[in-house]
């Protein structure tokens, strides 16, 4: 989860149709008239894509058809971004589509700099699409290809074994509509001296929101946060921060819902992105799955953008929805149950 690499070159922005644009000074030399209208242009041109994709996938006839879908079975989507980590993607996605619960598996490719050739060698029951452009709002694409009823969004460094995601498919078919089944707890506090929402870890037994490391979510919130007009400026937000798209899907969850999340506990997941991992075998993931992609966090930083923008999400939607939960729904006992590989041996990541 988490932003992508960005530069550390200094910028200013501003904001046009909702769109926050930060052009590099490098420019300077530019005229400020010249300056300005490439940067209309290039603003317009992305305003266009965006709505291009937003209007594809949100038509009426697009929007999968509730009774059509399959309440049996589960569609993973990947988001993808580093090439570097193409190959254990491509080793992820087949995993999925080997689970028999798995009627498809979406990669949601969003580095529009790649190469089609790097692109190539996805199994056959992969389905691949290029997202028309980087946003972190894509991750929750309701693709055409989606024919069940329940969706499970993963980032493209977590496998569970095949029983963590059964027992969380299970859980789902058991919870309130709306409501996320996830393996990762985060939570949520007003800080009171700051007048601000804070985003915290999870405390023992109380929880708000789940990560989208991985959950499970109905299709219909993927088009409600996709498609809905009223949530147009708080996605404005994710694409500005490059951050917080969990954090907004855990609002329209728990407005649907009216309830917090649920987390489950089974089985075990393997964590190649959490930074507790020791091996720098890069054959094995290594230092190269901890420094490029979604997984990537940013210290104090992060966990202050993320405070930022519930804050923000509250403001823009006159309400806070988000609601705690207590308690898991648990197949085995242990921890949060991120699996990390520390001395040659693959143990919780938590695990000294």
């Amino acid at each position: 989860m988490g932003a992508h690499k960005e530069s550390n070159s200094r910028h200013f922005s501003f904001q046009v149709n909702g769109y926050s644009v930060e052009p590099d000074l490098a420019a300077a030399s530019m005229t400020s008239h010249r300056r300005l209208h490439l940067l209309l242009l290039a603003t317009l041109a992305a305003v266009a894509v965006a709505g291009g994709e937003e209007e594809a996938f949100c038509r009426g006839e697009s929007i999968q058809d509730a009774a059509m879908l399959r309440p049996d079975r589960l569609t993973v989507l990947l988001s993808g971004y580093s090439e570097r980590r193409l190959p254990l993607l491509r080793s992820i996605a087949a995993a999925y589509a080997a689970h028999p619960l798995v009627l498809a598996v979406v990669v949601l490719w969003s580095n529009p700099s790649t190469p089609d050739a790097l692109l190539s060698s996805f199994p056959p029951a992969v389905t691949l699409h290029r997202t028309a452009s980087s946003s972190l709002n894509s991750r929750f694409l309701p693709h055409p290809s989606i024919r069940t009823a329940a969706v499970a969004v993963a980032d493209d460094d977590i496998l569970p074994d095949a029983a963590a995601l059964s027992f969380a498919f299970a859980t789902w078919q058991r919870s309130r509509p709306g409501s996320l089944v996830g393996f990762f707890p985060r939570s949520h506090h007003l800080d009171l001296a700051r007048r601000r929402w804070a985003y915290a870890a999870a405390q023992p037994g109380s929880y708000s929101m789940v990560l989208t490391k991985l959950f499970i979510v109905g299709v219909d919130l993927l088009s409600k946060y996709f498609c809905s007009p009223e949530l147009a400026a708080a996605r404005a937000v994710v694409d500005r921060e490059r951050n917080c798209e969990d954090i907004l899907m855990n609002f329209v969850a728990a407005e649907e819902s009216g309830q917090g999340p649920v987390l489950v506990e089974a089985g075990s997941i393997r964590d190649w992105g959490d930074p507790r991992n020791d091996d720098v075998n890069a054959g094995d993931g290594g230092e190269a799955m901890k420094t490029v992609g979604l997984s990537s966090t940013g210290g104090t930083e992060h966990w202050e953008k993320r405070g930022d923008c519930i804050t923000e999400f509250h403001r823009l939607l006159g309400r806070m929805p988000l609601r705690y939960s207590y308690g898991k729904v648990v197949a085995v006992a242990g921890g949060e149950q991120g699996l990390c590989s520390k001395g040659g041996r693959l143990v919780l990541c938590d695990q000294e």
